[in-house]
């Protein structure tokens, strides 16, 4: 395997495609790191359960009681057939192969002819192996780390900034998850830059200047737009031409067509409420005033809807949280207070050239009001003509670049320092974890 270096500008192509690599993960990264396995409001109920695959590894997650998550190697300890499949409620955990069975805390409950054994059976070590979870901003998180560094710990400053978003009050608008004939990383890093905004999904600089910094923070990263850049509603500069006099009627548009296009990030009662501007705005009032008085009529919807408001948020924390933040290694967020977008993405088995990526759309309802959740799975993304128009423009990215990358023509990917950093911090973390090559330049802590 290549021994390239990892700079701000440049990424080996190996870690995309080689077996070996992806080997090297199994083995030294996912065995490793804190990741998302489901959402606590999956497992509302005791002895519902999520089962979390990754690489060839499953785990099973499930509510123990009112107050306590437990997680468990999917495995039976007889011959080793893998106890649970999707998701459900269980009051034990059944081997269908010979019919073992074990409690919700992991004990033994039944052996079948468990006399034939004598004393060399004992259930201390028949229980079902425990893996470490957490959990944080609603969602619940696995380890298999047998002394893992607490979750908060591993996150930082991730909680620090997003606590006050509250997303364990925001539920499920809706999950898709779909294969993707890419390598895990391509998938996610089509989500972890914006650089791509004005050759991808072009409709998008009518309303936005897309030009933006990034910045690493030890295994995690973000980018967000400069303060320098025209406000969110008024075109690129890329563009050209003059900025408009009036911000309300481009925000508004831009609302709509996120509604439209992602339906993800801003709620249907953001969209809504935006309205507001056109008749409670005056015309030609300045664009920052614009922007918060956008937020005010968003806040005062959601209360008036039973939804509540993040009201703890402070402005620091909403530059802090800038756009798009990756945490180590596969999750990534786009917030917003009254809504969020979830990309999280997992190889697909032993095959370096397909991956299995999950899409959710989180929002603030009011209690009762959430929508049922409806788990949707496609194996192909073409199978299904609801995506909306955004994510589809990036999903036709990923088999080119997938072939792409393993021409004799390209060495690597050159990532832009400025713009794509989140990129390159995260190849050299991953390079850390797997000792798979000398990395230049520290991460910022």
């Amino acid at each position: 395997m290549s021994s390239a270096t990892v700079r701000d500008d440049f990424v080996p192509k190996e870690a995309y495609f080689s077996p070996e690599y992806l080997r090297l993960e199994k083995d030294l990264l996912w065995p490793r790191v804190w990741q998302v396995a489901c959402r606590v409001e999956e497992i509302p109920n005791t002895g519902d359960f999520v089962t979390y695959e990754v690489a060839d590894e499953s785990i099973i997650v499930s509510r123990l009681d009112s107050d306590t998550i437990v997680a468990y190697y999917n495995v039976c300890q007889h011959r080793g057939r893998k106890l649970t499949e999707g998701c459900g409620n269980a009051k034990n955990f059944f081997c269908r192969f010979h019919g073992w069975r074990w409690d919700l805390d992991g004990s033994p409950r039944e052996v079948v002819d468990r006399d034939d054994y004598g004393a060399v059976l004992q259930d201390r070590d028949i229980r079902l192996k425990d893996v470490k979870c957490d959990t944080w901003g609603g969602f619940v998180f696995v380890t298999m780390e047998a002394d893992p560094v607490p979750l908060r710990e591993y996150l930082d400053p991730v909680p620090d900034i997003f606590d006050n978003y509250d997303f364990d009050q925001m539920r499920y608008r809706w999950s898709k998850t779909v294969v993707l004939p890419c390598n895990w990383k391509v998938a996610l890093e089509a989500f972890n830059e914006g650089y791509h905004v004005q050759a991808t999904h072009p409709q998008l600089l009518r309303y936005n200047d897309d030009w933006t910094v990034s910045e690493s923070f030890g295994k995690h990263s973000m980018f967000t737009y400069p303060p320098d850049n025209r406000p969110l509603g008024f075109p690129s500069r890329r563009l050209g031409g003059d900025v408009p006099d009036d911000l309300r009627g481009g925000l508004i548009d831009f609302m709509k067509m996120m509604e439209q296009d992602l339906r993800a990030i801003y709620s249907t009662r953001d969209v809504e409420a935006a309205q507001r501007l056109l008749s409670d705005v005056p015309e030609g009032t300045e664009p920052t005033n614009v922007l918060m008085q956008l937020m005010s009529f968003q806040r005062d919807a959601a209360i008036e809807d039973g939804a509540g408001w993040p009201d703890g948020l402070t402005f620091e924390n909403i530059v802090r949280a800038g756009i798009d933040w990756h945490m180590f290694p596969n999750l990534i967020v786009l917030p917003y207070m009254d809504g969020s977008l979830w990309y999280r993405a997992r190889p697909n088995g032993d095959d370096p050239d397909s991956c299995i990526f999950d899409v959710w759309s989180l929002a603030r309802y009011a209690p009762g009001a959430e929508p049922v959740l409806n788990r949707e799975f496609y194996s192909d993304w073409r199978d299904h003509d609801d995506w909306g128009r955004i994510l589809p423009q990036d999903f036709q990215n990923m088999d080119a670049v997938q072939q792409g990358m393993k021409s004799r023509g390209f060495a690597g990917s050159r990532t832009n320092p400025i713009q794509e950093k989140p990129i390159s911090n995260f190849h050299r973390v991953l390079h850390e974890y797997l000792g798979t090559a000398k990395s230049q330049g520290a991460a910022h802590e």
